[in-house]
């Protein structure tokens, strides 16, 4: 399906509007210095000094069964951690530290008692703290979504998944960044500011769950919940070198987060475990989906060695999105020889056509009629936050001169979203092109397999340049759209010190096996780095 005239015309006046509003606004890269000057070094967060930061929550639940620590000092250690490096990366936006001391004291209790001694099951990660995207309701935090509008708002109850993780004991330090209404790739607001990577303060944490992603790489928190519609988990667990995943569709609950999705988006939007560490990935899984876990089979075991694992360096060339970087090439490369030489096993390289199209089938698909005729929920409409819709041309003009309560990104995706709806024969062809490419995927992994597929072209950018790269997020959002679980997993620092990493994708119900391989890579290439360590 080739691309028209007017659709090469639209992404280069695209590349040329975002780059021109880059100039105006003074924020294109700086000319690089004479050669005789040496850079400045890059700003990371200093790396953490305790070692009860540098433990599993699965570890640090043991530890504190076994009273070996107290589950006081573990949130204490967390609470100064924060406090020392949130100034630099402003992840974590309100804290509930009084109220997690208290729930400490209340854990340590219960163990001095015995009361808890039996209750692994129920209780899996009592005393490990946790944090929360501020997309999600937890009760007695703010859930504006980075919308100006819901500023006031403050969550009543838990959204299911967050009180399922208190109900298994894990205790919430608070909530972490997002970008406005959950709908872009660096998590900047203008309700609480911009989130920073803390490899490297100039550069992005991602989005949506970028707080998430940025808190659990400094070591400010071990395990967070976050939400993924386009690669809102995962693109923050690349840029931030975390683990990261995105369960089966329907098997974790949306329910209690802002925006919740409508219509055919219900079937896209998924909520899922990020961590520091593989191993914690299962039992955060199990926590969240609850009941519906069964279907993920997780008991059973994963033999690596009877895996068909294939490899894709790219989407094959899509005019949407920027060529993949050598780096992380390289590192897929590493991978895949890896698997050969250790498990002995043969990676197959596969081309899949249809995957040149992901930006315009997720585009298509998310604006789609559901199966009952119900329209997905415009963009515009969430903005104006159940009030007038707005109207995003005349937000450009007041964002011009500083007049826009609502963020540039936030403005494009309503200009384009009513760009879609001009040919509605060209979307209804994607959508069936989504389908049929759900099918292939679907027979080509079967019951045993699991692709390789770079999470992004590039590593973390800088700030504001996404959006002179607004459709990169593509290699992430078509496993939303094919519904398909994928874990992100991180494979070292780049030559600027920036994390690597890869997408694993299994076909539906699968999840174990990507889970599987997440914790082999793991040990093969290290997971986390702290921040700052070099």
């Amino acid at each position: 399906m080739a691309l028209s005239r007017a659709e090469r015309f639209v992404v280069l006046l695209l590349r040329l509007v975002s780059r021109a509003c880059l100039a105006l606004l003074g924020l294109l890269p700086a000319p690089a210095p004479p050669r005789a000057s040496s850079p400045a070094p890059a700003r990371a967060v200093p790396p953490p000094r305790s070692s009860l930061l540098l433990l599993p929550a699965r570890e640090l639940a043991r530890r504190l069964r076994l009273r070996q620590v107290k589950c006081i000092e573990v949130v204490e250690a967390y609470i100064e951690r924060i406090r020392e490096v949130n100034p630099l990366i402003n992840a974590v936006v309100k804290d509930r530290f009084e109220e997690a001391l208290q729930e400490a004291r209340q854990v340590d209790q219960l163990l001095a008692e015995g009361r808890a001694d039996d209750s692994l099951e129920k209780y899996p990660f009592l005393g490990v703290p946790f944090t929360v995207k501020e997309a999600f309701s937890l009760q007695g935090m703010p859930n504006t979504s980075g919308l100006v509008k819901r500023c006031c708002v403050i969550a009543a109850t838990d959204a299911i998944v967050v009180g399922r993780m208190k109900q298994a004991g894990a205790i919430p330090l608070g909530v972490t960044n997002c970008s406005e209404l959950c709908m872009w790739f660096e998590s900047s607001n203008n309700v609480y500011g911009r989130t920073n990577n803390p490899y490297n303060l100039q550069h992005i944490a991602g989005g949506s769950s970028g707080g998430e992603g940025s808190v659990l790489a400094a070591a400010c928190s071990v395990i967070g919940v976050g939400s993924d519609i386009g690669g809102s988990i995962r693109m923050p667990a690349f840029f931030n070198g975390v683990f990261g995943h995105k369960p089966t569709t329907g098997v974790v609950p949306n329910d209690g987060q802002f925006p919740m999705a409508q219509g055919v988006r219900r079937s896209f939007l998924c909520t899922g475990p990020m961590c520091r560490y593989a191993e914690d990935l299962v039992p955060m899984l199990r926590v969240m989906a609850g009941p519906e876990v069964h279907k993920l089979k997780l008991d059973e075991s994963v033999s690596l060695e009877k895996i068909k694992f294939f490899c894709m360096d790219h989407d094959g060339g899509s005019v949407f999105v920027y060529p993949v970087d050598k780096e992380i090439l390289q590192a897929q490369k590493k991978v895949v020889e890896h698997l050969e030489s250790d498990l002995g096993v043969q990676v197959q390289r596969v081309s899949i056509h249809k995957m040149k199209y992901s930006f315009q089938i997720w585009s298509a698909m998310m604006s789609s009629q559901d199966s009952d005729g119900t329209e997905a929920q415009r963009f515009t409409d969430l903005l104006g936050d159940h009030g007038k819709p707005v109207w995003p041309l005349w937000e450009l003009l007041k964002w011009l001169v500083g007049m826009s309560s609502h963020t540039l990104p936030a403005i494009g995706l309503g200009l384009t979203e009513k760009v879609m709806k001009l040919n509605p024969s060209a979307n209804a062809k994607l959508v069936s092109m989504g389908k049929s490419l759900q099918a292939e995927m679907e027979t080509l992994l079967g019951p045993d397999g699991v692709l390789l597929y770079p999470p992004h072209p590039t590593v973390a950018p800088r700030h504001h340049h996404p959006i002179c790269m607004p459709f990169n997020f593509a290699y992430t959002a078509i496993w939303n759209v094919l519904g398909l679980p994928v874990t992100q997993c991180p494979l070292g620092l780049s030559s600027e010190g920036l994390p690597l990493g890869i997408q694993l994708v299994a076909a539906s119900y699968n999840d174990r096996l990507t889970l599987a391989v997440a914790r082999y890579l793991e040990e093969a290439f290290g997971g986390w780095v702290p921040p700052g360590k070099a």
